[in-house]
């Protein structure tokens, strides 16, 4: 039997879920952002090779710019990395009431790595 609740979109979007809370949205955010990319990824090679349009360039250059380029690159980490979170609370049950700690380690995880590529991505751009 499910459980019901009469919880407005208002109440809902007061909800106060903290670091796990954060951690869902942006698992959802990340998720979309990869399918964004892939589908702009397709969208441009079809449109470049198989019609030779100057649009699928055009495609082509929304997804190289640096700004996308990082965002892409925070969403597979990100999505990686949490992905790999919840199936440790999946296998072990009892784990999920650290999940407050769990989140944290994550971000201990996420941080730094993608420190280090932000840094790596933009030394190589500056070089061209």
């Amino acid at each position: 039997m499910a459980l019901s609740r009469k919880v407005g979109l208002i109440a809902g979007a007061k909800y106060k879920g903290g670091g796990p809370m954060l951690s869902w949205v942006l698992h959802r955010i990340s998720g979309l952002g990869i399918i964004i990319f892939v589908t702009l990824h397709v969208i441009a090679s079809f449109l470049t090779q198989q019609l030779g349009s100057d649009l699928g360039i055009f495609v082509n250059t929304i997804y190289e710019s640096i700004y996308f380029q990082l965002f892409i690159v925070f969403c597979a980490i990100f999505h990686g990395v949490n992905g790999f979170r919840i199936i440790l609370l999946d296998i072990w049950p009892r784990l999920i009431r650290y999940q407050k700690e769990s989140t944290w380690i994550e971000w201990f995880v996420i941080v730094p790595l993608y420190g280090l590529i932000v840094f790596i991505m933009i030394q190589r751009f500056l070089q061209g």
